[in-house]
């Protein structure tokens, strides 16, 4: 299974973590996406016209949305990944797999224009990221009552790895996460997962802090 990753690229990290989680083996291949643009390249787009990363190769299977990659390797490999299997949590599941690509273009979007100098308008985009990282909030505010530390369950599913790492690199666009304990704790519980892997520039800043606490009926 080839992976056609950029290392500093959260939509190819989630899917390296997804695959670290379930056991999976990547063959990765680099990608110089910058300053090469390689992606943009004709091997590249010919492979996804949509001339965008990760690509993920399985045989006669190829796939350019990370989601879709996520759910796959849940399903082939780790099918406890992709919920309990109630309607319930199936079509949470669903909804923050659909979520998260608001995070990709509001905190994502952010996130290249300071670092990458990418156009946008970075005071709409952070807007946008911040609106977003309020919502995340108050859905897991919102599990916490069911007693639940998750997004769609009371374990990890393909939705919180879709979800982490535009969040957990919100402060590269000028979003804190500072306001949001609920979501602090959340990033905590992934990281502790085992077999969770590291991406160069997700820091531990908030772990070198004391615990969050959310306030009995705080949203």
């Amino acid at each position: 299974m080839k992976l056609y990753d950029y290392i500093l690229s959260p939509s190819c990290y989630k899917v390296r973590l997804m695959a670290a989680l379930t056991g999976v083996k990547l063959d990765i291949r680099p990608v110089d996406f910058h300053p090469g643009g390689e992606h943009r390249g004709p091997e590249l787009m010919a492979l996804n016209p949509a001339g965008s990363i990760p690509i993920l190769e399985d045989g006669h299977l190829l796939l350019t949305e990370s989601s879709a990659m996520l759910v796959y390797l849940a399903a082939k490999s780790a099918p406890e990944w992709l919920g309990g299997g109630t309607a319930d949590e199936a079509a949470r599941v669903q909804q923050w797999l659909s979520f998260s690509h608001r995070l990709t273009a509001s905190l994502g979007g952010a996130r290249l224009h300071e670092m990458l100098l990418r156009p946008g308008n970075i005071t709409t985009l952070q807007a946008q990221g911040t609106a977003a990282l309020r919502e995340l909030e108050a859905g897991l505010v919102e599990q916490s009552l069911r007693g639940k530390r998750f997004l769609a369950s009371d374990r990890p599913t393909v939705a919180d790895i879709a979800c982490f790492p535009y969040v957990a690199l919100a402060p590269d666009g000028g979003v804190s996460l500072d306001p949001y304990p609920a979501i602090r704790l959340w990033s905590r519980a992934i990281r502790a997962l085992d077999a969770f892997i590291e991406m160069p520039g997700i820091h531990r800043l908030h772990e070198l802090k004391p615990e969050p606490q959310i306030a009995p009926g705080e949203e």
